[in-house]
């Protein structure tokens, strides 16, 4: 038997983190679990602590650190805020880095981790988004192994196993439309949160999950496909696809395309990431095609759903306008979710933010915090001066723990 290798997931009381802590306990002749963090849910992260005994937690402050602390004892170590959150990111005894904290807040523990050695299942697209080429080029150097868990990134990495990059022709992300698919334009300002957060197929945290309504989900995507596969632009593609049973496709050369299948089911292709290159029996769903009516593909509309090509265009403008994409989204979410602005408003937001923005060309990591910082500002200061009937104090915390 192979020594169990030490995991530590950041995020652990969310959707990403719930999932990846069920394959963990199906694997457990593979993982300890080692370090949890959570961002405010103690409550879940103690159940989790009793269930996993790792040797040290982290959460986003001090009081629920306390908390913690005083629950759970000496036996677990338990860290507070960014700083923790890093101190955990790079410590020794760690070999690998569930990264499924949501949004920029996952850009600094993932550098920290692969600048210390570990490897990296991200399911934090945001750090690619923002800083691809930054993370992309230390893991190399560092000699880490960084596989997505996005379904969509896993299943093009599935299909380029022993076939020859330049052989390749075009990379083609599925969406499922979200839930909005084929509401008319006109109805769209009045959707509502919970209609938002009502997704077809996936279950997901609420962020991920306006996103994927707002097909931005998808263009965070193609950013991060981008990235990680090293490709222009002009080589991927976004095909909707409902059914979300078709992962994602790759085209080559000589006209052959190459398809991922499965069950809609986030294990799946967090399994794949932690086991790579292994296929270890798993206790997952299996696809009925005796079942299946049918699968179905249809272009995006990108009248109705903005985001996308909006994302298209940040990462033709390069530089820190990715960073800025994403800083603007996040902020325009956020309002959605506290009622603060119609559905319609989120694209809005985000393209004045790319409006406004001179892109830092051959950008550091310490651009990329500064332009986040000053695009969450911006709209912070627009929207105050504008007389909304609530002050922004959560949007400066989106990019914390």
């Amino acid at each position: 038997m192979n020594k169990r290798r030490n995991i530590a997931i950041l995020g652990s009381t969310g959707s990403i983190g719930r999932s990846a802590l069920e394959v963990v306990s199906h694997l457990k002749n593979h993982f300890c679990v080692t370090c949890l963090s959570a961002h405010r849910n103690t409550a879940q992260l103690e159940e989790q602590v009793r269930q996993f005994k790792p040797r040290a937690v982290a959460v986003l402050d001090e009081a629920n650190a306390r908390h913690l602390r005083k629950a759970l004892g000496p036996e677990t170590e338990v860290l507070s805020g960014e700083a923790g959150l890093l101190e955990m990111a790079g410590r020794d005894d760690i070999d690998i880095l569930v990264n499924a904290l949501v949004g920029f807040a996952g850009l600094k523990p993932t550098l920290r981790a692969i600048e210390t050695g570990k490897d990296i299942a991200l399911a934090n697209k945001e750090t690619l988004v923002v800083a691809g080429e930054i993370i992309m080029r230390t893991a190399q150097q560092r000699g880490v192994r960084l596989l997505p868990v996005d379904s969509e990134h896993s299943a093009i990495v599935q299909c380029l196993q022993g076939e020859d990059a330049s052989s390749v022709s075009r990379l083609i992300l599925t969406a499922s439309g979200g839930p909005f698919l084929h509401m008319e334009k006109h109805r769209m300002n009045g959707i509502t949160v919970q209609e938002a957060l009502n997704h077809p197929t996936w279950k997901m945290g609420n962020k991920i999950t306006i996103d994927s309504a707002t097909l931005m989900n998808k263009g965070l995507e193609v950013i991060e496909a981008c990235r990680l596969f090293g490709l222009p632009v002009e080589k991927i593609e976004v095909l909707i696809h409902p059914q979300s049973i078709i992962h994602s496709m790759v085209e080559f050369a000589d006209g052959s395309v190459k398809a991922q299948l499965g069950q809609p089911d986030m294990r799946i292709p967090i399994q794949y990431a932690l086991m790579y290159p292994q296929r270890p029996p798993a206790p997952f769903k299996k696809i009925d095609f005796q079942t299946m009516a049918q699968l179905t593909f249809l272009p995006p509309d990108t009248d109705r759903f903005r985001c996308l090509p909006l994302a298209f265009k940040a990462l033709e403008l390069g530089g820190t306008a990715p960073a800025v994409l994403n800083a603007a989204n996040e902020v325009a979410v956020q309002m959605f979710i506290e009622e603060r602005v119609a559905f319609t408003a989120i694209p809005e937001i985000i393209e004045q933010a790319l409006l406004s923005h001179t892109p830092v060309r051959d950008c550091s990591i310490e651009d990329i915090i500064a332009q986040d910082k000053a695009t969450r500002t911006r709209i912070a200061d627009r929207f105050v001066q504008h007389g909304a009937h609530r002050q922004i104090n959560s949007l400066e915390k989106a990019a914390t723990l």
